[in-house]
């Protein structure tokens, strides 16, 4: 849940970059370089290394399911 949530964030955050340059966790937390900014930025990056692989087990799954069926 925890991923899911700064997955959601960084989404977001990369969609405030892209439409209007307005980078929300610096936003909020003070700038790029501040310390919970870059906590973030980290978390959110191992969320998306963590999803990658969660997608790799389902994806698995999703197949070894079709073949017994």
């Amino acid at each position: 849940m925890v991923s899911l949530v700064l997955l959601n964030v960084g989404g977001l955050n990369w969609l405030l970059v892209g439409l209007f340059e307005w980078n929300l966790v610096s936003g909020l937390f003070g700038g790029v370089d501040s310390p919970i900014a870059k906590a973030i930025y980290i978390l959110a990056g191992l969320a998306a290394i963590f999803s990658i692989i969660l997608l790799s087990k389902v994806t698995k799954r999703s197949v070894e399911k079709a073949y017994r069926n």
